[in-house]
């Protein structure tokens, strides 16, 4: 078939073309609008500029055709071949593209948003500053394609191939690349805000500049990765594997690491308010100072040695153990949930329930903290549901009123001050619990089971560098099994230790705070 018979054809209605073959035709800027070219060969055919909006080119060859500003809307191209094609500046918005090939293909500029591309082969397509947003892609084949400046916002790429491909400046915000192949891929300057990146492969990935705020990168391989200067805030890296991965000056403020494998990792200058130091292995880290402010404005620098580097990121969580003198029995346990349930629901400090281990004469019960400037605050408050509450309280007291610059004199200026500000922060977050107390029904259970609750205690603080503080230990605190009549008398006294005025304590104090300062 001829084009002027083609034509003519659909001018006088007639849409179905199934099968012709029509290579090296020119239908530049033609109206074929709705027209069956299922499975036509096309191929080197010049359709620049044509209305193709709704034409069936399933299974259709166009090698090396021109399809330059073509309206491809809501055409089906499932399983169409557009090997080295040009579709610069085409519109295939809504078009079926599935298991469609484009290998090579020219699609700069090109509208593709809303397409389905579910297995497309687009290897080595040139995709300069076009438009695919919510495209859906899964387990597309982009391996080497540019993609240099092109909107994905809302893209499907799940399980896609992108490897050696080139995504700098592209707009990836909301885009799902979940156990997508990333493996040297350029991403560089890159908006990832909000994506979803879990179990992807970004070996040697160049993420230099890139936006990830928001981002879920849980389980990714990151290995060699380049994220020198990235953002990364608010991002999840859950037992992420970051080995030898370029974090120089990545802003990490309230990322979540949790488990990542950072070995020989660069960290130099990276920003790490409130990113937690433990659970992490970190062994050979290069980085000589780290920016703890809150707002990554370098007003909070903590310079590091190697082995100060080392401590840092092997970290061991903050922890509040509060140990009874009694085993702990059902009803008890029971009593000791409600009140924990209602204190967790006011104060956030406390945000997990505690680990609770029983042997037969004493129950164990640990809180793991986030912060350790939090330790003395949930001291303060985990303690109520105890007789001791207001002895320890007292003791936490006593213990902050030593952090005074008379008491650090030993110690530089600036350290002195860090340590006495530090102790203001948290009197004053003290402060906001003063009057917090439980309501009168649980004070009422707890009062059924006193066996329990108005037993002795010892309560321990230990920061992420494992340091211990025992800031309160009953008098009959592992006695009280004893049978020694002197203990009587003890017990008519005051419970509370009376130890922290002493010089011992102080230092142990001021050492526990320069862990922590």
């Amino acid at each position: 078939m001829q084009a002027e018979e083609l034509l003519s054809n659909y001018r006088s209605g007639v849409r179905d073309f199934s099968a012709i073959l029509l290579c090296e035709a020119n239908l530049s800027r033609v109206n074929l609008s709705q027209a069956n070219l299922s499975q036509a060969i096309l191929s080197i055919t010049n359709l620049s500029g044509a209305n193709l909006s709704g034409v069936d080119l399933s299974y259709a060859k166009l090698n090396v055709s021109k399809l330059s500003g073509a309206n491809l809307s809501k055409a089906n191209l499932n399983g169409a071949i557009l090997n080295v094609a040009n579709l610069i500046r085409a519109h295939l918005n809504h078009a079926n593209l599935a298991n469609a090939s484009l290998i090579r293909a020219e699609l700069v500029r090109a509208d593709l948003d809303d397409a389905i591309m579910i297995g497309a082969n687009l290897n080595e397509a040139d995709l300069r500053e076009a438009t695919l947003r919510r495209v859906d892609l899964f387990q597309g084949n982009l391996n080497g394609a540019n993609l240099r400046g092109a909107t994905l916002t809302q893209c499907n790429l799940e399980q896609a191939n992108l490897h050696g491909a080139d995504l700098s400046r592209a707009d990836l915000r909301g885009v799902n690349l979940a156990n997508a192949e990333l493996r040297q891929v350029n991403l560089s300057q890159a908006n990832l805000s909000g994506a979803n990146l879990r179990g992807a492969n970004l070996r040697w990935v160049d993420l230099n500049g890139a936006n990830l705020t928001g981002a879920d990168l849980e389980q990714a391989k990151l290995s060699g990765a380049n994220l020198h200067g990235a953002d990364l805030r608010h991002s999840n890296l859950q037992n992420s594997i970051l080995i030898h991965a370029d974090l120089t000056h990545a802003n990490l403020v309230n990322a979540d690491w949790t488990g990542a494998d950072l070995t020989g990792a660069l960290l130099t200058g990276a920003k790490l308010h409130n990113v937690s130091r433990f659970d992490l292995k970190a062994e050979e880290i290069t980085c000589d100072w780290v920016d703890l402010s809150p707002n990554g404005d370098g007003t909070q620098i903590s310079h590091l040695g190697s082995e100060q580097a080392y401590r840092f990121f092997n970290a061991t969580a903050p922890t509040l153990e509060i140990q009874i003198d009694t085993p702990l029995d059902a009803n008890a346990h029971c009593a000791l949930a409600n009140a924990y349930c209602h204190i967790m629901r006011h104060v956030p400090i406390i945000a997990d329930c505690p680990s609770i281990r029983v042997n037969t004469r004493q129950t164990l019960l640990s809180f793991r903290i986030e912060r350790d400037e939090n330790l003395f605050v949930a001291a303060y408050v985990a303690i109520l549901p105890f007789k001791d509450a207001a002895s320890v309280q007292k003791a936490i007291d006593g213990l902050l009123r030593m952090l005074t610059p008379d008491n650090c004199y030993q110690l530089n200026v600036q350290l002195s001050h860090q340590i006495v500000n530090l102790g203001v922060r948290i009197t004053q977050q003290i402060r906001q619990f003063a009057n917090f107390a439980l309501p009168p029904l649980l004070e009422a259970e707890l009062e059924v089971e006193k066996g329990f609750f108005q037993s002795p205690t010892r309560v321990i603080l230990k920061n992420a560098e494992d340091q211990s503080l025992t800031i309160y230990r009953h008098a009959l605190f592992g006695r009280r099994y004893m049978d020694v009549p002197e203990l009587a008398e003890i017990s008519r006294m005051s419970p509370t230790s009376m130890n922290h005025q002493n010089h011992s304590i102080q230092n142990q104090l001021i050492e526990f705070m320069k862990c922590i300062s």
